[in-house]
């Protein structure tokens, strides 16, 4: 993981200077051809989400001996070795899956890695997670096949009209009267993907109840569709697009605002991270239904950001049950005393998710709510709209932050005063940590984005 994120570094050096990296394979059939294609925009997502690959691997290490304990108890050592390698022959399905779908040139090839993540998520579930796994790994596979025969009819649809799945292609559908209901189809397909209301209700149990070592990871799963709606739909149909910009900023903010809500409502400490993700990923949304230059880069911007804030956010948590089993954040108190480095880190996790400065949350929302706002001068109800998802980083806060307080401060419960509470190895907390510094490092040089970004997102 470490080797594959240095090669993407490579290229993305390349596409800094203007070229685009491109690999072609065989032609399996007419208009289906492999194809791999690194741009500004695919670059950093590809870049961004192996990165987080690479540093959830080894939070993996020791986390996933702790689940193998807790599930299957006492085992021998050969199949304790098969629970523990079956979880890493999975793992590497996800950096696989998520470079396929964000570098694939094809829509056929962009449908073979979405449904690869969601076929692994299943089984990484069914084998690693809490509460009625099986369950809920059915209901993940579920609602990732609904979003699945959705895209694949929009896919066909276009091949109906253009005889290709070339994404490169698409700009060809521009006036085409077939495009509103292409668009149509695609659109539910990745509303239910980004658990946008009302298609969210699998998030609180699915993003609850995996194995949290991939919680950053299944919440890239969800964000990705915020990337797909802009490479198949903005960039090459923008102006057949602009007729779903205002009830795509009508559905964010109230999913913003319910999803907010609903963290606030949440004693489990998985939950409250599940249930952030709904109100967090409509952000993106928000700025992608503006469709103004800012936005749309914006939007981008503030997915990258979110899925590492996520990241932190969910994989503290899980720490916090790692290490005193509880998940009931009323019988929590005091950690910070015992738990440190945990503490600090879903501080900045907190920080991360609020859009505070130093980190990129911020400067993503920054120019996110410019271009949002930029719309607003023209259409007065988008500027209504502007001001409540400005009023929705306040709930964010006050849900992030009170969690904080609850958890870490306060005084010690006695429960939790044994010596077996601490920080956990640091192969789980360092990972994190180089992830902060990412952040911070893209919120003080937004540039290291933004150049690639405006490479290619000119609405």
């Amino acid at each position: 993981m470490v080797y594959t994120t240095a090669l993407l570094c490579l290229a993305g050096l390349k596409v800094h200077e203007g070229q685009k990296v491109v690999e072609e394979y065989l032609l399996l059939a007419p208009g289906i051809r492999l194809g791999l294609l690194a741009d500004g925009l695919s670059l950093p997502v590809a870049l961004i989400m192996n990165l987080l690959c690479a540093a959830l691997a080894f939070f993996s290490i020791h986390y996933v001996e702790h689940r193998i304990e807790i599930i299957y108890g006492k085992v021998s050592e050969k199949r304790w070795r098969s629970y523990y390698s079956r979880y890493f022959y999975l793992y590497l399905l996800f950096p696989v899956g998520f470079a396929g779908t964000a570098l694939a040139s094809n829509m056929i090839f962009m449908y073979f890695f979405l449904e690869l993540l969601t076929i692994n998520l299943y089984f990484l579930m069914a084998y690693f997670g809490y509460i009625e796994r099986l369950k809920v790994a059915l209901m993940c596979l579920m609602w990732g096949l609904f979003s699945a025969v959705f895209f694949l009819a929009a896919s066909l649809l276009i091949y109906s009209q253009i005889h290709s799945f070339e994404i490169s292609q698409l700009s060809s559908l521009a006036g085409n009267p077939w495009t509103y209901w292409i668009a149509i189809l695609f659109i539910i397909g990745f509303l239910a993907k980004l658990a946008i209301v009302p298609l969210h209700v699998w998030m609180p149990w699915v993003h609850a109840e995996h194995p949290t070592c991939i919680a950053g990871l299944l919440a890239v799963y969800a964000n990705i569709a915020a990337y797909i709606i802009v490479r198949l739909l903005i960039l090459p149909l923008g102006a057949d697009f602009q007729v779903f910009g205002t009830p795509l900023m009508v559905l964010a903010v109230i999913t913003m605002i319910y999803g907010a809500l609903l963290t606030m409502a949440q004693h489990d400490i998985k939950r409250i991270a599940a249930c952030s993700t709904i109100s967090q990923i409509a952000y993106s949304i928000l700025g992608l239904g503006a469709l103004t230059n800012a936005s749309v880069q914006g939007g981008m911007f503030f997915f990258l950001s979110h899925i590492m804030g996520k990241t932190i956010f969910f994989s503290t948590a899980g720490i916090v049950v790692y290490v005193t089993g509880i998940r009931d954040i009323r019988e929590m108190g005091g950690l910070a005393r015992k738990m440190p480095v945990t503490a600090f880190l879903w501080i900045l996790g907190a920080m991360m998710l609020s859009g505070f400065p130093p980190f990129s949350s911020f400067t993503a929302e920054w120019i996110m709510f410019a271009g949002i706002f930029e719309r607003g001068l023209t259409h007065p109800f988008t500027l209504v709209i502007a001001i409540l998802g400005v009023l929705a980083i306040l709930l964010t806060v006050s849900y992030t932050f009170s969690a904080v307080k609850t958890v870490f401060f306060g005084p010690l419960k006695p429960h939790l005063a044994s010596d077996k509470i601490k920080d956990p190895p640091l192969t789980m907390s360092i990972p994190l940590l180089l992830v902060a510094a990412v952040s911070i490092l893209l919120g003080l040089v937004p540039s290291l984005v933004m150049d690639f970004l405006n490479l290619i997102l000119k609405i």
